[in-house]
């Protein structure tokens, strides 16, 4: 006689949960999971005070962190097949945790794929809405580069318009507040910190003739290829 999770998990589609900690984080990562995993059954856990109580230095006090880590395993225990966490500062959760299934900082892909996009001492542009979400994903990028033994040189870049554009949900804002910001600076590939950045993806790559890298595409990859065995 067969059951338990795998037969269960088999009969259905692939379920991801997507905790957020801002509802417009929601939208981008379920069309992540559209666009380059269709497959897939998106389950959305908000904790929409997460990243209103983060503190805006320093690292995650205990609380949070505890915090995040009940929803991890509020969301294993309801049954999902992968789990991708889409705030970027709430990232460094994931280290140390063992699951049973794949389990994803918002933008662990997006650093591989950058780098993979970036040549050996390139330039990559991250873009922010907000000063704290720069700081952090600035930082981890460069050890991910470092991790690698890449010489990639991440320059950082704050488009505060871009902030009330994502909340607004207004796409050709949010494009121009990007656009802006990117003009003082040269890099070889653009990383967006934000999920909710992610909209202006497509048309901000356009416009720079520049590769754009977004977390919810790159993470709905891995979570594919994690889950199906289709190649990156």
């Amino acid at each position: 006689m067969s059951g338990g999770r795998d037969d269960r998990a088999r009969d259905r589609a692939p379920r991801i949960a997507l905790i957020s900690a801002t509802p417009t984080a929601v939208a981008p990562a379920v069309a992540g999971l559209a666009e380059e995993f269709p497959a897939a059954e998106p389950w959305n856990l908000l904790d929409d005070r997460l990243l209103t109580d983060a503190p805006d230095h320093g690292p995650l006090p205990p609380r949070l962190v505890d915090r995040m880590r009940r929803l991890i395993g509020h969301a294993l225990a309801g049954g999902a097949d992968g789990v991708l966490l889409t705030c970027s500062l709430y990232g460094p959760v994931v280290d140390g945790i063992e699951t049973p299934v794949p389990l994803l900082a918002p933008d662990t892909a997006a650093f591989a794929q950058a780098l993979a996009l970036s040549p050996e001492s390139g330039g990559v542009l991250v873009l922010a809405s907000f000063e704290a979400a720069l700081r952090d994903t600035t930082a981890r990028f460069s050890a991910a580069a470092a991790a690698a033994g890449s010489a990639a040189e991440p320059v950082g870049a704050v488009a505060p318009d871009a902030f009330g554009a994502a909340r607004r949900e207004d796409p050709a804002a949010l494009f121009e507040a990007l656009r802006n910001a990117c003009a003082p600076h040269r890099a070889d590939v653009v990383l967006l910190a934000q999920y909710s950045l992610a909209p202006a993806a497509a048309p901000l790559s356009t416009a720079l003739g520049l590769p754009v890298v977004s977390g919810p595409r790159a993470a709905a990859v891995a979570l594919r290829s994690a889950l199906t065995g289709r190649p990156v």
